[in-house]
């Protein structure tokens, strides 16, 4: 068993962790790619347990209740989108357009509101291609803050770039040009890691949407650098709540 706390600086809603980054940190105990799935949202400043299962998973814990389960899987995309630096910061201007119409402005990922170093501030925006699957994409520059001890950034850090990206790309509505107001939150994700970047490298993160099944939205992502290397790939499935709910207050 060991102990997980979730600071409160890695937020998703106000009162919860951000998805992506709670995965990637239980999934930093599976060996190879890996699935999570999220059970109940992630308390904040609290001590977690991450627990080995006879099974081989693994569970996240907040006292008795299941917080979240990881299992080794393939990653394996259909499709993997690619977009230059340049562009992705052409798309995140259309992002931030409206920075006040955000649903978590001070989500640890997509926050407007969080400051630079603090905050990854990873505004996904459309491409504009034209294509029957929209793609979205934004840039990234990882702070050196975010460096594990052998001076690479820490994975759960990929998993959190990987995250917030998919859901705007399920709430892309393509002919209209614009986001739905859709209050969604991580379900599930799957990611594999091919290599980690050193802080200061400008990375690109493509996402695009691959379906909905009722109240159920599935995207995936890419995370390259500046020269093109793939550096993860993620594929996640969201899920449409209430707006309360999404907020923690549900």
């Amino acid at each position: 068993m060991a102990r997980i706390i979730i600071d409160k600086r890695y937020c998703g809603p106000p009162n919860s962790g951000n998805g992506g980054y709670v995965c990637g940190r239980l999934a930093r105990h599976v060996p190879g790619a890996a699935e999570v799935t999220l059970r109940a949202p992630p308390a904040l400043d609290t001590p977690l347990a991450a627990v080995a299962m006879d099974d081989g998973t693994w569970e996240l814990r907040d006292g008795d209740k299941a917080v979240a389960t990881g299992r080794a899987a393939s990653v394996e995309l259909a499709q993997v989108e690619t977009a230059t630096l340049p562009e992705a910061r052409a798309a995140e201007l259309l992002a931030l357009s409206r920075p006040h119409e955000h649903p978590l402005p001070h989500c640890f990922v997509c926050g407007p509101a969080r400051t630079k170093g603090d905050g990854l501030r990873i505004f996904a925006g459309p491409l504009g291609r034209r294509a029957q699957t929209p793609v979205l994409a934004a840039s990234w520059v990882p702070d050196p803050n975010l460096a594990a001890e052998d001076g690479l950034i820490a994975s759960e850090f990929l998993w959190s770039a990987l995250d917030c990206p998919t859901g705007f790309a399920c709430n892309y509505d393509q002919q209209g040009g614009s986001f739905e107001k859709t209050p969604l939150l991580l379900g599930r994700m799957a990611a594999r890691i091919e290599a980690r970047p050193r802080p200061g490298v400008p990375c690109i993160v493509t996402a695009w949407p691959t379906g909905r099944d009722g109240r159920k939205r599935t995207a995936e992502a890419a995370l390259h650098d500046e020269a093109g290397k793939l550096l993860a790939v993620a594929r996640t499935t969201w899920i449409a709540v209430e707006r309360e709910v999404q907020l923690g207050r549900g």
